[in-house]
């Protein structure tokens, strides 16, 4: 109950001859214009975010404060249109508790939403301890102290003011928070997110608190008014924030109070009206507004619905990609440990059978030395395949060893068109090496890596020659040197092109052969020439017309260097 001294006995203020409970003419048009778009747009957010999420404690938080808000404007206007004193000390009274409330409850959001936690209980208490005095003083003179009974308004005392402190510490905490946080944050959008909603706080309350502290100063009570057109500008900020940040975590917010704010706009606008013919263009505007607002709700529920369908189909994508890598991963090391478990035994059997093939334990029959043969022969693809899967293992964990030296490719390539004469001789092959006519300058090559690509090539141009012969040569090419492996074989169809240097790779045309391979020579071979900064690609007329393999390797790379080095070249790739 108020002081009978607060009220002061005065039951009546008017300028009419009766008083009257309630009177919109009593209202100034500025007050209308300013209080009902904000008061209606700060109880729609409130019951949006009830509805969208009301077991959140963001939600309910922010919720309350719109809640004590939009009160706080209704109570304005009604003091506004009536001249009853009792009304009106009762109203500005409990504007006066709740008003804090505003700041205190957007402050604790904030801080519930930036810190990611519920504020610490002590700092519920300090607020709590320094809100009490309001409450207790409410009711009583250190509040409203007295009525003026010409302006029709009440004389604020002690606790009036006191809450304008309240006010400035919480705006104070909410700038602090937004400062402080943004400096934490690593996230671009999260840090915008943060950015915006707490200016948006901080312009909307300021503008909020300024414009009473001017009226309670000032006693300007209807210019002090502007203050509320800050609602609008933190209802904007807050739904681009909700959509475009996530806030809250309520979808369609944004959009629904953008919607909802243009139809109170122009719905406020019959407030106003005087003429029929505004009144019908304002009612079909209205309509309008409300009926492509509702199409634009729903367009953008559907572009939200599939952002979040594409988001987790983006976050599955990205969880079986990192488990597929660390498959990849843990392949490779099988592979590795795999291969090094098995080439001791296969280098040991090789060295066996040919002690044996040699005659160190004796002489060997015809028919057992055929037969030492074939395996000889099948033990050195075995020790082959898993030099090729130590190769890769190495290659993919960025373990392969470099020897670079001086070295005269037309050489090097000579002596091995030399060792596979025997083997295109037994397939009645012609095997050519067009040696150049002009030395070339040394290249700075690994030379047994290039061996390994240069002999690959030549053994699978015999492999898969049937009839024909094949020819090798090096020439010159601008400022590279090629190395080119023809044949008249299977040839290449376009579209095995494409994959014909990829892991575990083979065509149809080599399967069909019955020759064995693994599909990794050709895909070492790229690796090692791109290691050099060279290139290396495929070409065919076609399945069966044969094909041509061309080598790259520039004369000067700045990249390689003689010696022993693990850093592949990164020139030409």
């Amino acid at each position: 109950m108020f002081s009978t001294n607060a009220i002061a006995s005065a039951s009546l203020c008017f300028s009419d001859s009766e008083p009257a409970l309630f009177s919109l003419k009593n209202v100034p048009e500025l007050i209308l214009y300013s209080h009902l778009p904000a008061a209606i747009i700060a109880t729609l957010l409130a019951i949006f975010l009830l509805f969208k999420g009301w077991k959140k404690l963001p939600n309910i938080t922010l919720s309350l404060s719109l809640f004590f808000f939009a009160y706080w404007v209704y109570a304005n206007v009604l003091i506004w249109g009536t001249h009853r004193s009792d009304i009106i000390m009762w109203h500005w009274s409990l504007q006066i508790l709740f008003e804090p409330l505003v700041y205190i409850g957007i402050f604790y959001l904030l801080s519930v939403f930036f810190l990611k936690k519920d504020v610490p209980f002590l700092a519920k208490v300090i607020f709590g301890v320094l809100y009490l005095p309001l409450v207790v003083g409410a009711p009583t003179i250190f509040t409203l102290s007295g009525f003026d009974l010409v302006n029709c308004i009440p004389f604020e005392a002690f606790f009036g003011y006191y809450a304008y402190f309240l006010e400035a510490i919480s705006l104070l905490g909410i700038f602090y928070l937004t400062i402080w946080r943004s400096r934490f944050i690593n996230d671009f959008n999260e840090r915008k997110g943060v950015f915006y909603l707490g200016i948006g706080s901080i312009f909307f309350l300021l503008t909020f608190g300024m414009g009473n502290l001017f009226g309670s100063l000032t006693g300007e009570w209807v210019k002090s008014q502007f203050g509320l057109l800050g609602m609008p500008i933190f209802a904007t900020l807050l739904a681009y924030s909700i959509v475009r940040f996530k806030a809250f975590d309520i979808k369609l917010i944004g959009a629904q109070a953008l919607v909802a704010a243009l139809v109170v706009l122009i719905g406020s606008q019959f407030f106003f009206i005087k003429t029929t013919i505004n009144f019908v263009l304002t009612g079909i505007t209205f309509v309008l507004s409300i009926g492509f607002g509702w199409m634009l709700i729903r367009s953008v529920q559907q572009e939200v619905l599939r952002k979040e369908e594409l988001q987790k189909i983006s976050d599955s994508l990205a969880l079986t990609n990192e488990r597929l890598k660390e498959l990849d991963n843990a392949k490779s090391e099988f592979i590795s440990i795999a291969s090094h478990q098995l080439r001791t035994p296969l280098t040991a059997t090789k060295g066996y059978v040919s002690l044996l093939l040699e005659g160190s334990y004796g002489k060997v029959q015809p028919t057992i030395q055929d037969v030492l043969n074939k395996v000889y022969t099948i033990n050195n693809r075995l020790i082959q395949l898993v030099e090729n899967l130590l190769n890769v293992s190495r290659i993919e964990a960025g373990r392969i060893q470099y020897n670079f030296e001086l070295t005269h490719l037309e050489t090097l390539v000579a002596e091995l068109v030399d060792t596979f004469a025997f083997t295109a001789k037994n397939k009645n092959l012609a095997l050519t090496f067009n040696f150049p006519k002009q030395a070339f300058p040394k290249l700075t090559v690994d030379p047994n890596k290039i061996k390994e690509v240069v002999s690959n090539l030549i053994d699978n141009a015999i492999k898969y020659t049937a009839a024909g012969g094949v020819s090798v040569s090096v020439e010159a090419s601008g400022a590279a040197m090629r190395i080119i492996v023809s044949d008249t074989g299977i040839g290449i169809r376009p579209d095995d092109k494409v994959k014909l240097f990829e892991k575990f790779t083979r065509t149809k045309e080599t399967s069909n052969m019955f020759v064995s391979g693994s599909g990794l020579g050709l895909y070492i071979g790229k690796n090692f020439v791109e290691a050099h900064g060279g290139k290396i690609w495929a070409e065919s007329d076609g399945a069966g017309k044969g094909s041509r393999f061309i080598i790259e390797l520039p004369f000067l790379n700045p990249n390689v260097k003689v010696g022993i080095s693990e850093k592949a070249s990164t020139l030409g790739r």
